[in-house]
């Protein structure tokens, strides 16, 4: 199947002038750019592009530990001028009980300036796998307040594939807190971002209105999920060959049940990441009621109370 490319309307001639800061964020158009969108945009000002790449792997006991993507960024390559963002330590809380919980707004700020963003910085961000990291570090930005951002359809996997050229070795940023002349990102978590266990609690017992969905892959959805969830996969959600998210329609056609159900559309999945896959395409759909449970499975379950489903 060939993939649409959501963002064409997006791109540019590639001869043109890079557009000043205001022009750029004005041309993003959703919440997703093209790889030729990005090439034409290349070492424009006030652009930052970030890698968020966590690599996943398998600790001794046989669960699932995760670690910094810095090495395959510096040895394996990256986008040109991008910047590698650590969503294990400076984009997350980590000495919070669970992986991956959101920093708070201070942290949030701090780490943002460390990459090189301000408050008048557009960022687009991309990963190496099927663009989960990318989409959990394009959620903490507009969460955070700032809007300014967009995920790169298809990322590292489309940019390589299309014979686009890469860089190795460390980054030379200046970060945004070491440039005087930018205006400090001020990061304030806003409303209708997050919902808690106790949110979700009440849309499984029926006090609250709202659907839950789940982007963890199909056999630990069979495995276990909260009651009552649809399954999205994140995995299934681009498109085998080109690595971009699917058209429209494929969308509405996997969100189906999601689309007809009342609001709030409550996302999770293990640890908060594939729950960011499955908003980003909702908000490619137009839904703009979508809350991340942070927690997701990982806190739920720490409860032995807290009721679980499955397909047996």
């Amino acid at each position: 199947m060939t993939t649409t490319d959501h963002a064409s309307s997006l791109s540019s001639d590639s001869s043109a002038v890079p557009a000043a800061p205001a022009a750029l964020a004005a041309a993003l158009d959703g919440p997703l750019v093209s790889t030729q969108w990005l090439a034409d945009h290349l070492g424009a000002e006030g652009l930052v592009v970030l890698d968020a790449t966590v690599v996943p792997a398998q600790g001794a006991d046989g669960r699932p530990v995760y670690r910094t993507g810095l090495d395959r960024f510096t040895e394996e390559g990256h986008l040109p001028g991008s910047v590698f963002a650590d969503l294990l330590e400076s984009f997350s809380d980590p000495a919070a009980r669970f992986p991956f919980t959101r920093p708070d707004a201070d942290a949030f700020a701090a780490a943002a300036a460390s990459v090189g963003v301000s408050a008048e910085t557009t960022v687009v961000v991309y990963d190496a796998a099927v663009g989960q990291w990318a989409s959990r570090l394009w959620y903490l930005f507009r969460a955070f307040g700032h809007d300014r951002v967009a995920v790169l359809d298809g990322g590292a996997v489309k940019w390589t594939a299309e014979g686009r050229p890469l860089d190795r070795g460390h980054s030379g940023v200046v970060t945004a807190a070491g440039d005087r002349s930018a205006v400090p990102l001020t990061a304030v978590e806003r409303d209708g971002f997050w919902a808690g266990t106790a949110d979700v609690a009440a849309i499984v017992d029926g006090s609250r209105t709202g659907t839950l969905v789940c982007g963890t892959p199909p056999r630990d959805f069979a495995a276990r999920h909260i009651p009552g969830s649809v399954s999205a996969p994140a995995v299934r959600l681009v498109d085998r060959e080109s690595n971009a998210v699917l058209p429209v329609d494929a969308l509405r056609t996997i969100f189906a049940d999601v689309l007809s159900a009342p609001g709030p559309i409550v996302s999770y999945c293990g640890a908060g990441i594939a729950a960011a896959a499955d908003a980003l395409a909702l908000a490619v759909l137009g839904r703009t009621d979508v809350l991340l449970y942070d927690g997701s499975l990982s806190e739920w379950t720490a409860d032995p109370d807290a009721p679980l489903a499955s397909a047996a």
